[in-house]
């Protein structure tokens, strides 16, 4: 019997308890995942070796959100794209996103780039090249030509179950576009296929609530048994450290400072405000360490708290985890290979460096946004730039600790994007944002999650200015004497 171990788990059991009390007492869901951020770093510095009871705790929690994400994508895709009522809307709402995310990214490398050159990280390392095993590194090379092919969806049962983003939005869209466009020609017949999937959208999100619920509690065993399993980082200690520590400095700086600058000029809305607001996202991305898991609470976020629109939450999101990642793949990979050639004293040039750069930026197409993205990302880089994969295998044990920091910028830069789209399409609330009313959808079992406060159902909303929503959106004000259909989210104002 491993006694230690069960006194970790003990203490994570007693967390959990003081866990369940704060959430009676509907004490806000952001503060909800800080508190457990914070007490899942003292259980780790104690339980150095003995977190074996309370690592599964964190591996169910992200299996079962991960199971969440394929059918929550879907549903709400073809919900948002329905609902648009036109496919010149998808088109602007499209192009957008991946515009946005691609520049998020391209930011993301200039400000990796910049940073590594001035600290020069790596310079007296002083490494030889051949001391690292890199047969599994070498299998983990994607080329460009295969990463487009894999776009396209060859069994859509076995995108959903790989979560597959990109296979799983181009089926999404497709089924969307045929509905609108069946729905020109006869809108009786295809009513039913709207009806049973905002059926199906009612009930998913239900579910994701329940899940959703339960991220405190994962967050405590996940942060214990990240700071508990840390390596030693062997005889290039300092350096590794130093690498690690430039990593959480640049997607830091990339997730607050040139995000908030994006938010200030191209959406208009206050950075701290924003930041506040999508607390629990980037917790959650921060302990979880998988944007795709992280997908339910990004979105739930943004819809009940930022005021974006499903019909841009809902696309915009999703595609951020796998197109843009700045911190898997912008930052990651620059850094990695920035350090490499110092430490090896590999000549390289400016012009090297533009084209590593560019190559940074291209390969965060079709990126899955799981745990280990960083790696693939990077390895796919370094190739394609002819750097030895040899960089990565050396940086490996300091990856956990930089994910951590990387995903959450991911998931940050997935949510400007998101906002910025929806404030340059009119599909941004400002009365959300600015908390003079509350995104209510009763059916959904999510706004009580991220609110700490039940829902109600709207009856009008005098502070409500028609111009900040499109027009025909669920955000729309109801007139006092039209009837709100059931399960549609409207607007409530904020007692």
């Amino acid at each position: 019997m491993q006694w230690l171990d069960l006194a970790v788990l003990a203490g994570v059991a007693v967390t959990f308890v003081g866990l369940a009390l704060l959430q009676r007492r509907r004490v806000n869901f952001s503060w909800l995942t800080l508190s457990a951020l914070g007490v899942g770093i003292p259980i780790g510095l104690l339980a150095q070796g003995h977190s074996d009871y309370i690592e599964p705790i964190g591996r169910i929690y992200i299996n079962v959100l991960l199971a969440c994400v394929a059918p929550l994508v879907v549903v709400s895709i073809i919900a948002a794209i329905a609902s648009l009522g036109t496919i010149e809307k998808l088109q602007t709402v499209g192009l957008r996103s991946v515009g946005w995310l691609l520049l998020s990214n391209a930011l993301g490398v200039i400000v990796a780039l910049g940073l590594a050159l001035a600290v020069g990280t790596g310079r007296g390392v002083n490494e030889e090249l051949g001391g690292e095993e890199l047969s599994v590194l070498e299998n983990s090379v994607q080329d460009f030509p295969s990463v487009v092919v894999g776009f396209f969806p060859v069994n859509i049962i076995g995108d959903l179950g790989a979560n597959r983003i990109i296979p799983i939005i181009i089926v999404s869209v497709t089924l969307a576009v045929a509905y609108l466009a069946s729905a020109r020609k006869d809108p009786a017949k295809v009513e039913p296929f709207r009806r049973g999937v905002e059926a199906l959208r009612i009930v998913i999100f239900k579910a994701v609530g329940f899940v959703i619920k339960l991220t405190p509690y994962a967050i405590v065993a996940l942060t214990a048994s990240v700071v508990a399993n840390t390596t030693n980082l062997g005889d290039k200690f300092w350096s590794l450290l130093g690498l690690l520590a430039l990593a959480w400095i640049a997607c830091f700086a990339h997730a607050f400072l040139v995000n908030g600058v994006i938010l200030r000029v191209f959406a208009d809305v206050s950075p701290l405000a924003f930041f506040r607001k999508i607390i629990p996202a980037q917790v959650t991305a921060f302990t979880t360490q998988s944007s795709v898991g992280t997908l339910p609470v990004t979105t739930t976020v943004l819809t009940r708290r930022v005021g974006v629109h499903p019909e841009v939450a809902h696309f915009t999101a999703p595609l951020g985890t796998t197109i843009g990642m700045p911190g898997c793949s912008g930052i990651w990979p620059i850094l990695i290979a920035v350090w490499g050639i110092n430490a090896y004293g590999i000549p390289y040039t400016a012009q090297d460096y533009l084209v590593l750069a560019l190559l940074a930026t291209i390969v965060s197409i079709g990126v899955a946004g799981v745990p280990g993205t960083a790696t693939v990302a990077a390895a796919t880089v370094l190739a394609a730039a002819g750097l030895p994969l040899e960089f990565i295998a050396v940086t490996l044990p300091i990856s956990v600790i930089a994910d951590m920091a990387r995903t959450m910028n991911n998931v940050t830069a997935a949510a400007v994007s998101a906002t910025v789209v929806a404030k340059q399409t009119g599909f941004l609330d400002r009365e959300i944002f600015e908390g003079r009313a509350e995104f209510v959808d009763e059916a959904d079992g999510l706004a009580d999650v991220v609110s700490g406060t039940t829902p109600h159902a709207a009856a009008g909303d005098a502070s409500q200015d028609p111009g900040d929503g499109p027009p025909g959106s669920d955000h729309s004000k109801p007139s006092d004497d039209t009837p709100v259909p059931t399960g549609a989210p409207t607007l409530a104002t904020t007692p």
